[in-house]
């Protein structure tokens, strides 16, 4: 590495007042600006020389050559390949970046930041970013900055502050101390969110809903306007997302939809909880394009795009209290809008198997099958259906010491301890399939695979499971037959499927009623039978009805096992105007119901003979399959949900 400091490549100003730190920055000559790129402003520095520029240019572009077509990570820059060889330090680095941009390097250990600057930052986003306001001056914010190229971190700034930024390089190990020297201490927590309160204030306690009534319009003109509004109310903005996703999070929602209308139409912003939207929040229409911005900025997307979609992620613990990551996807619509929709993915903790739903029979058996050293077992149904919980759940069935499990999804929502747990990313070429062939090489005895998206990772699979690994995936398919059918139609080897094969589990998500205020009544023999016969159909092939026998013996079976003394059968529903326990929805969280078909000797025969769906449903029957619809009505004669959630989640 070389010896020559930081400080000898762009010498900091060392300013002791204010008014000396803006003559400076005006007065600023950079040394190394005629430069014509970087490889030659750090030869000009003498931090380099010409061979070790001429050998990091050869290992860029066989790194670039190696990504993905228009792809370059941040890994192939010359600087980060030069400071990763260890020929330079990040200091060195970014003070011959400075110095050839132009951009001063500050020591501030001898000047007093401006009060009305650091006003405009709160503490713990100074402590965050690594960031200090210094000066206001002309509408022009002085920031010292750790990183001052940081487009993304300077978009955020620039809008939570609402001024023009003159960004500067902090000296070397200067700017922590000055940020601690500076910022007031709180009595109470400083992580309250960008916006909350100046320092030194206390925040304020205001929900989403009051929040935008703060941002109504005050005139007639402003009410109609199309244009973007950004004036003194924008930390009102800030607050009210950072309140709505804390909102949003504590009622349990999935997701939140940002709905753009035409003007002078308010935004419509709607909770899905428990799978069901709500309207939640309108907000006034002449916020909607700053609204937009703001989350593009937290999500680090292009705030000037709004022709093309766009996704990215949030780490809301980077603006708020709570510890919360959110998917991010913007869809321009009709008239120039654009609408956001952003998926919470908070880092849950796996449910034990015994509190998902899965009845006593599917239970006992998938834990018998998941206690197998080697073999393939699936979870499918639509998006959304709970199929990632119940893996991690079965999962932390068997987590012990003794056995090394490698999970690849997209995205991790679900962390534990003893899990080696990795992120796929597509773009660099980190697929499925990938890190399949990876996990193999790396003595697994558990695989976890999101999904079995196409033919080769489903084939990796087939033969990890085959070779002494236990692999767990999900599948999209309505029902646990169907899957058998899709993954041959994708190219499987019907013999090394059938081997390999040791259980498909289909499940849906239906709404639990509220234990505090269901309804109950006692069931009329009219509708137990009519319940009985829906029962018995679902698991016939519909060519006859069930005779009135079958149908009558049914109900006894339920009378024996639910039945509830002298009052017998009871019928479940949701109260209509709910109660405060479940906020008056009348439901309270979601129920998985199953379908677990479990390969046998006749299930592998027909799938070798590539037999239809019918055919290994109605094997999959005989060995004591219950069907999903089959499992809701035992669950609503239970009193956990009711039938219209049960009808409407297993369509036959």
């Amino acid at each position: 590495m070389s010896s020559l400091p930081a400080h000898a490549v762009n010498p900091p100003l060392r300013p002791t007042t204010t008014r000396e730190l803006w003559d400076g920055l005006h007065a600023h000559h950079p040394t190394l600006s005629r430069a014509r790129h970087l490889g030659e402003a750090l030869q000009q520095s003498g931090l380099v020389g010409r061979a070790t520029i001429e050998s990091a240019l050869a290992h860029q572009q066989k790194q670039r050559r190696n990504a993905p077509p228009g792809d370059y990570p941040d890994k192939t820059l010359l600087g980060q390949i030069l400071v990763r060889n260890g020929v330079l330090s990040e200091a060195q680095l970014q003070a011959a970046i400075a110095a050839w941009l132009g951009d001063p390097v500050i020591d501030p250990r001898q000047l007093s930041p401006d009060p009305s600057a650091l006003a405009l930052v709160p503490r713990h986003v100074a402590e965050r970013e690594s960031v200090l306001p210094l000066l206001l001056e002309d509408e022009v914010l002085v920031l010292l900055m750790a990183d001052p190229w940081d487009q993304r971190l300077l978009d955020e700034l620039r809008f939570l502050t609402q001024h023009r930024l003159l960004p500067a390089l902090a000296a070397p190990g200067t700017l922590q101390p000055t940020i601690a020297r500076f910022y007031p201490r709180q009595s109470g927590p400083t992580a309250s969110p960008p916006g909350t309160s100046a320092p030194g204030e206390a925040p304020k306690a205001l929900d989403a809903r009051a929040l935008a009534n703060e941002l109504a319009p005050v005139s007639d003109t402003e009410a109609h306007t199309d244009a973007d509004q950004v004036n003194e109310s924008d930390n009102t903005l800030v607050r009210l997302i950072n309140t709505l996703i804390s909102e949003a999070q504590a009622h349990r929602a999935s997701d939140i939809h940002i709905e753009m209308q035409p003007a002078p139409a308010p935004v419509r912003i709607r909770l899905r909880v428990d799978g069901r939207l709500i309207n939640y929040l309108e907000v006034p229409c002449h916020w909607r394009f700053a609204l937009v911005t703001r989350l593009k900025i937290m999500a680090g997307l292009d705030i000037s795009e709004h022709r093309k979609p766009q996704d990215g992620k949030i780490d809301f613990s980077r603006f708020g209290n709570s510890r919360l990551e959110m998917r991010m996807v913007t869809v321009p619509t009709s008239q120039g809008l654009e609408d956001v929709v952003l998926r919470l993915l908070g880092s849950h903790r796996p449910l034990p198997l015994d509190s998902i739903g899965l009845n006593p029979d599917n239970l006992q058996a998938l834990r018998t099958v998941a206690q197998k050293s080697y073999g393939l077992v699936l979870v499918c149904g639509p998006t959304g259906s709970g199929k990632t919980t119940t893996l991690h759940s079965l999962i932390r069935d068997i987590n012990t010491e003794d056995r090394k499990i490698w999970t690849a999804e997209d995205p991790v929502e679900i962390t534990q301890e003893g899990l080696r747990q990795v992120q796929i990313n597509p773009r660099i070429g980190w697929t499925f399939a990938a890190a399949m062939r990876t996990f193999l090489r790396a003595d697994p005895d558990v695989i976890m695979i999101g999904e079995m998206r196409d033919e080769e990772t489903a084939r990796i699979a087939v033969e990890a499971s085959l070779t002494g690994h236990l692999v767990l995936s999900t599948l999209h398919t309505n029902s646990a037959p169907e899957s058998v059918g899709r993954l041959l139609e994708i190219g499987l080897d019907p013999f090394n499927f059938s081997d390999s094969l040791l259980a498909i589990l289909a499940q849906r998500l239906v709404r639990r009623l509220c234990p505090q205020c269901r309804e109950a009544r006692p069931a009329t023999p009219e509708a137990l039978h009519a319940l009985a016969r829906q029962y018995l159909q679902s698991a016939s092939d519909g060519s006859t009805p069930p005779s009135a026998d079958d149908v009558q013996h049914q109900v006894a079976r339920w009378q024996h096992s639910h039945g509830q003394g002298p009052q017998g059968l009871m019928l479940y529903r949701a109260h209509e105007a709910g109660c405060p326990h479940c906020e008056h929805h009348g439901y309270l969280g979601r129920l998985g119901l199953h379908e677990l078909m479990l390969s046998n000797d006749t299930i592998r025969s027909q799938i070798r003979h590539r037999a239809s769906g019918s055919e290994l449903r109605q094997s999959a029957l005989a060995a004591g399959m219950k069907t999903l619809r089959q499992d809701g009505i035992e669950k609503m004669l239970q009193g956990l949900t009711d039938l219209n959630e049960v009808l409407a989640a297993t369509n036959l």
